[in-house]
């Protein structure tokens, strides 16, 4: 048996300052009409993704600071303990997050910076950085 889950109201949805825009990734569960319509209602022009109204720009692994870091970051620090239950964990996730740095965002746009050396040096061809 399948079973669907409304979005969570607006308590879930981080009060992004203004020029913030929410980048929504296409897997399938996020890409549901009901995802979709609840960000079209409380993030209106303010989010890409897949079916959003503002383009969804090309976008690469290795260029993408989310992907390239923070979910690693986040990992590896919720794992370094032994998780009980799902409260446990989703308090491990904002314990890590809160743990998160000026200085480690700093490192983390260095790197990106590199990275986009990278790309340009290479005239965009395909390149995996580790």
């Amino acid at each position: 048996m399948t079973q669907h889950h409304a979005p969570c109201g607006a308590e879930c949805v981080p009060q992004f300052p203004g020029g913030v825009i929410f980048q929504q990734d296409g897997a399938p569960s996020h890409y549901s009409n009901i995802v979709r319509e609840f960000l079209d209602t409380t993030l209106p022009q303010r989010w890409i993704g897949r079916g959003a109204v503002m383009a969804w720009p090309p976008r690469s692994p290795d260029i993408t600071p989310l992907d390239f870091y923070l979910w690693g970051y986040v990992k590896q620090h919720v794992y370094s303990e032994r998780i009980n239950d799902i409260n446990h964990l989703k308090q491990r996730i904002k314990d890590v997050i809160q743990i998160v740095t000026p200085d480690v965002l700093t490192r983390v746009w260095e790197e990106l910076g590199y990275r986009l050396d990278v790309c340009r040096a290479t005239n965009g061809a395909h390149i995996e950085l580790r």
